[in-house]
């Protein structure tokens, strides 16, 4: 089994990874990862997510069409809203998978897995953190 499964909380509008859930071994859903690791945030915490997260009630997420049915005007403009409001956080997500560490096979030691994950996270975060000053220094 070489599936390893990580899990991004960012700021909004992607602006910096808050933590991230490294390297779990298998096949797990997004809500299950996130139900395991819930108990190191705040409890009142709410959060936006994809619809891998629908039925966490502290996750907005969007609305699913329904079968053989189809979304109302205002649920898709809700939905639209939603991806606006995530569309950083897809892109920061897209930084750390350019890396080809989180998207392909780990070819190295399992055990080297989460070193060479934070050591991209850490260049994510430099990059994001450099171009926020010079964007600011203009």
């Amino acid at each position: 089994m070489h599936t390893l499964k990580n899990q991004f909380i960012v700021l909004p509008g992607g602006q910096d990874i808050v933590d991230i859930c490294i390297g779990q071994l298998g096949k797990i859903s997004d809500i299950t990862l996130f139900r395991n690791n819930r108990q190191h945030l705040d409890a009142k915490q709410r959060f936006l997510g994809d619809k891998a997260y629908i039925g966490e009630k502290l996750i907005t997420t969007p609305l699913k069409k329904p079968k053989k049915a189809e979304l109302s005007e205002i649920q898709k403009e809700d939905n639209k809203k939603l991806s606006s409001r995530r569309i950083g956080v897809e892109h920061l997500i897209c930084r750390v998978k350019t890396f080809r560490v989180a998207s392909d096979r780990f070819r190295l030691a399992l055990h080297r897995y989460s070193q060479v994950m934070m050591a991209v996270c850490g260049l994510v975060r430099l990059h994001l953190n450099a171009s926020f000053i010079l964007s600011h220094n203009i």
